[in-house]
């Protein structure tokens, strides 16, 4: 009778034993699952949310007055710019926010900045200068007006595109934006006494077009290690040609226009020790 008894207590204990393991193993799972079900739906709102601050957080960590910037999905580096009364800083840096220091020579400067005013009618072509890394800055000695950057660069293990970043200078008015860019009837220009005549291959637009210049070439020398450069903008500033030399000895020039529209052309030449731009408007058509 005592066996049986003990027996019975025996297995009514293993069976509560066994309720109470289950219990709490259920219990951890369920909270193990909840808990991975919030994680992954943690991690869906941050890659579905937006960042108010994207592009401009980048560049505003680093703005006085004036700063802006510039993304691309083709690009691998975002180029910032940030400008005040002294200086213009450009910031290059890779999608994680790291900076892009690490710049191939190209045409003997690591560095070509050119920028235009809204209106395509200045023209700057300046080379900053390193002040830290994926850092370059110049001296801002532009007049107040709505401008456009383009950072010429070739980084080192990135892929790159160069687009358009706008800045303000100055409280410019906003009469100022707007000018319709007419193709050119003639294609002699003269600055400063010296005189360039552009020749155009082609108009048609997808064809290999070929850009030569007449000009006095007994003052002709090498500039960037070029006997010119030209720099080709569509006539709403975003498309960027920067065309080198087809070789070390003539102004000629070759590249491709891939859409119609009106483009202006600057053809930089150094002359007497002088480098000066020659501007030109031309019309690509079907």
């Amino acid at each position: 009778m005592i066996k049986w008894a003990l027996a019975g207590i025996l297995y009514v204990t293993v069976v509560i034993l066994g309720f109470e393991a289950y219990d709490k193993w259920f219990a951890e799972d369920k909270n193990t699952a909840a808990q991975t079900e919030d994680h992954s739906n943690q991690e869906m709102k941050m890659d579905n949310g937006h960042d108010e601050t994207g592009e401009s957080g980048e560049s505003g960590g680093h703005a006085h007055e004036s700063a802006s910037g510039t993304t691309h999905d083709d690009s691998e580096v975002n180029a910032f710019v940030q400008n005040d009364d002294k200086n213009i800083k450009i910031f290059l840096k890779d999608k994680a926010g790291n900076p892009v220091d690490e710049l191939e020579v190209n045409h003997e400067k690591e560095f070509h900045l050119i920028i235009v005013d809204e209106q395509l009618q200045k023209y700057y072509h300046v080379h900053p200068e390193r002040t830290g890394k994926g850092e370059f800055t110049i001296e801002n000695t532009l007049p107040e007006g709505f401008y456009k950057a383009f950072i010429d660069i070739k980084p080192k293990n990135f892929a790159y595109k160069v687009e358009p970043v706008s800045f303000i200078v100055g409280n410019p008015s906003s009469s100022t934006h707007g000018h319709e860019l007419i193709p050119d009837t003639t294609f002699s220009k003269k600055v400063d006494g010296e005189t360039v005549t552009l020749k155009v291959s082609t108009f048609k637009v997808g064809d290999p077009v070929t850009l030569s210049f007449e000009l006095d070439q007994t003052n002709l020398t090498p500039y960037l290690g070029a006997m010119g450069h030209v720099v080709i903008l569509d006539e709403y500033g975003k498309e960027f040609l920067h065309v080198h030399p087809s070789n070390e000895k003539e102004p000629i020039f070759e590249t491709t226009f891939e859409k119609p529209g009106i483009y202006k052309i600057w053809a930089e030449f150094k002359q007497n020790g002088t480098v000066r731009a020659f501007p030109f408007v031309i019309e690509i058509k079907e």
